[in-house]
């Protein structure tokens, strides 16, 4: 909703040269409320960049007879949402890489690195569980890092200029010669940034999250892991793909694929104990409502999507029965 605020002005109209449809406003303050519908097609995020920016403003002008109009405008923002709970944002990201040192005719060992984080899609405030083996086996010291860049990319007149800005970093310890180096899940907060352009066609925004091993005098091995930068989080209780994605990241720490399920209702509470529960008569009198008896009766009873099969059949279809029976027709 725009509001458009009108103070210590002239009249808009005479009233000697008034027409039908004109309407007359006096000396004072007025308020006028606008509503605008922003277009169904996508509309790229609000950005800021160092060769361009995507912005959007709502402007309004008064036109007033014999005189010059007013003008003034006002900024707003736009998301364009990336929801991080799809397929392609929770699979897993992963890769190895290796490298030998020469100097002359004089080849040192090997430096490994491998690294993979959980998935692909992040929203600001996330920390990234970085999980990576560094393996020297090179003649020098080098000390492994990781570190976040945003990439913005501009495309005009048929030229492209690129801007990679660094968001966050950290850095391990220093590996001596034979030493190895193991991150069960080091810490990587992304700190409040711009989400991914990506539909765009003249500004792109993408990130990345670099894995490296720092090499005195010579070019560092680096692995490079995409990200996306989304709008809405992580669902609090996952879904079948991310299950998937977990599976697969506890399959490359040398976990088992398939965890064990969690024990059921029925393995927990004995038979006494739920049969007594069933069979307690509630007074209505004393417990001031039906509350506490329907608690009290499924207290010991499996949650209905827990199990695929149900425990009870018998008890179930005397109750739907029941319903049925007392439902009046229709």
């Amino acid at each position: 909703m725009v509001y458009m605020c009108l103070e210590n002005c002239p009249c808009f109209s005479d009233d000697d040269n008034s027409e039908e449809g004109l309407t007359t406003i006096h000396s004072g303050r007025h308020e006028f409320a606008f509503s605008f519908e922003l277009p169904q097609t996508p509309l790229a995020t609000s950005f800021e960049g160092k060769h361009g920016s995507v912005r959007y403003w709502v402007k309004a002008e008064l036109h007033r007879p014999w005189l010059l109009p007013m003008k003034t405008k006002k900024e707003f923002t736009v998301f364009e949402h990336i929801d991080i709970n799809t397929p392609v944002l929770l699979s897993p990201q992963a890769g190895t890489k290796d490298k030998t040192l020469c100097c002359w005719f004089c080849t040192s060992g090997p430096i490994s690195l491998s690294a993979k984080i959980e998935r692909k899609g992040y929203t600001p405030g996330e920390s990234i569980q970085i999980f990576a083996e560094i393996e020297n086996c090179s003649s020098r010291m080098v000390v492994p890092k990781a570190a976040i860049y945003q990439t913005q990319t501009f495309y005009a007149k048929g030229k492209m200029k690129e801007v990679k800005q660094l968001v966050a970093n950290l850095r391990g310890e220093s590996l001596s010669s034979g030493k190895t180096e193991t991150w069960s899940g080091k810490m990587l907060k992304i700190p409040p940034v711009s989400p991914s352009i990506l539909d765009c066609s003249i500004i792109r925004v993408e990130y990345s999250l670099m894995v490296y091993v720092d090499i005195p005098g010579a070019i560092n091995l680096s692995l490079n892991l995409p990200l996306v930068i989304g709008t809405i989080p992580l669902h609090p209780f996952g879904s079948r793909t991310s299950s998937v994605s977990s599976q697969c990241s506890m399959s490359w720490l040398g976990l088992p694929e398939r965890p064990e399920a969690p024990p059921s209702y029925l393995e927990i509470v004995t038979e006494e104990q739920r049969q007594s529960c069933l069979d307690v008569q509630v007074v209505r009198e004393e417990l001031n409502g039906p509350l506490f008896a329907y608690i009290h009766e499924f207290r010991f009873q499996p949650p209905p999507l827990y199990s695929e099969i149900d425990p009870n059949p018998d008890h179930d279809s005397r109750t739907e029965e029941r319903r049925l029976d007392a439902c009046p027709s229709r």
